[in-house]
């Protein structure tokens, strides 16, 4: 089953209840993309991730410039950089799309009033492959999605006793392939603590996926009389 859509930005109408404008004047960046993409990159806030100015998840952002050559270099996005990126089987989205005042972040009852919202497009979309960024976000897919936050709990276990940075966890996930409910998890670094090979790693990972079948279906020919192949997400 596919979406039928022809809108690029906030394809299914959503409307959180944000209270403050972006720079833009939007009160919310909303989610972007193809609605009926495989692939779907997951990120935090307006404020950490870009689209303040722009209302376009990842631009105007150290994030969104070290992000878009890796997806242009394994042809999710047809542009370099772009503000208006032009994207191919991939959707981008934030947790917390609303915008808030300059140098705010989210709180977690934020983020739960948002939760529906998110959620049920994320569920619209219905990608294969979700690549959550930075270690909030990823923490959120692993917990609801995957039943595998425990992954990111023991990544970069340190065995002399030090305190483990979430930066370090995230550097051990850093482009895995994860299995959850229905998914498969990508996890990525956050874009602005990335180091040296951090960019190629995530394009080789990617490019391995994608020449793989990951495509999560099941077959319901079996219950039709014709005994027809009917694949369902």
């Amino acid at each position: 089953m596919k979406n039928v859509t022809d809108r690029t930005s906030n394809p299914f109408g959503m409307r959180p209840p944000c209270r403050h404008e972006c720079d833009s004047g939007v009160s919310s960046v909303f989610g972007y993309g193809d609605a009926n993409a495989d692939f779907h990159l997951v990120g935090d806030y307006p404020g950490v991730h870009g689209g303040r100015e722009t209302g376009v998840p990842f631009t105007g952002s150290v994030a969104g410039e070290r992000l878009q050559p890796v997806l242009n270099e394994v042809g999710l996005v047809g542009d370099a950089y772009s503000d208006e990126p032009a994207v191919a089987d991939l959707f981008l989205s934030y947790r917390h799309a609303c915008c808030l005042p300059e140098g705010s972040a989210p709180t977690e009852d934020d983020y739960d009033r948002l939760e529906p919202f998110f959620d049920a497009e994320l569920r619209a979309i219905a990608a294969h492959v979700l690549l959550p960024v930075g270690e909030r976000a990823t923490r959120h897919v692993l917990r609801t999605y995957a039943a595998r936050e425990a992954l990111l709990d023991a990544a970069g276990d340190s065995t002399d006793g030090e305190a483990v940075s979430d930066g370090d966890r995230m550097a051990d996930l850093h482009g895995d392939h994860v299995p959850g409910r229905g998914f498969l998890v990508v996890p990525v670094r956050e874009p602005t603590e990335w180091e040296a090979g951090d960019g190629e790693r995530l394009a080789s990972s990617l490019s391995d996926l994608r020449a793989t079948d990951y495509r999560q279906t099941a077959d319901l020919g079996r219950f039709l009389a014709e005994h027809d192949t009917y694949e369902v997400r």
